[in-house]
């Protein structure tokens, strides 16, 4: 390559972006936009995409009085991807992971989640969904059922839910649900128990 393409060559580089003149700073990658505050302090921020839950400002605009647990028949990072999904039009608040309890938050308690196919429940609830297949016991591990019920605890904390029954719901408790989740391996009597521990 000849003085001339050499030059030619480095200016289509440094127009390009791709190499800078030399002495010259190269400016630093803005900063990645902040994620909002989560909710819930060790959960990662993990976005449903805007057209699969309703933006709201509750509890001013609906008071939350319910917590409605759902098992995913997913795995943990198939759940979030689906509420990533906007062709899907379904999101809960939470995830939580079988293997190790991690959790991901996915939408703002102050909005509006699309889990429980029942629009009053869904203004006044918060979702939270948990890896694994109503069949297959295996996947309700205790980190699960731990992280899951310190996570129920707060969240009734911070609302002023009774920690019981009768605010604590399956999906298949849901007026009007077509669904069975969490299904006859989740043991109620147990989670309950360790709701009311923390």
């Amino acid at each position: 390559m000849d003085r001339r393409e050499l030059l030619r060559s480095a200016a289509a580089l440094t127009a390009a972006g791709i190499l800078m003149p030399a002495g010259t700073a190269q400016a630093s990658p803005a900063p990645a936009a902040p994620s909002p505050e989560v909710d819930e302090p060790g959960a990662v921020w993990r976005p449903a995409a805007a057209v699969n839950y309703t933006a709201s400002s509750r509890p001013s605009a609906y008071r939350i009085d319910r917590v409605v647990i759902h098992v995913a028949q997913e795995t943990f990072d198939d759940t979030v991807r689906i509420f990533q999904d906007p062709a899907r039009r379904v999101s809960a608040h939470y995830v939580v992971g079988s293997a190790d309890g991690r959790l991901a938050q996915c939408l703002r308690e102050r909005d509006i989640g699309w889990h429980a196919g029942n629009w009053s429940y869904n203004t006044r609830s918060i979702g939270i969904e948990h890896e694994g297949w109503v069949d297959q016991p295996a996947y309700f591990t205790h980190a699960l059922y731990e992280r899951s019920a310190a996570l129920t605890a707060a969240v009734c904390d911070r609302y002023g839910i009774p920690k019981d029954r009768a605010h604590i719901v399956g999906h298949h408790e849901v007026p009007g649900a077509t669904h069975t989740d969490p299904g006859p391996y989740w043991d109620w009597a147990r989670y309950i128990r360790l709701v009311n521990l923390v």
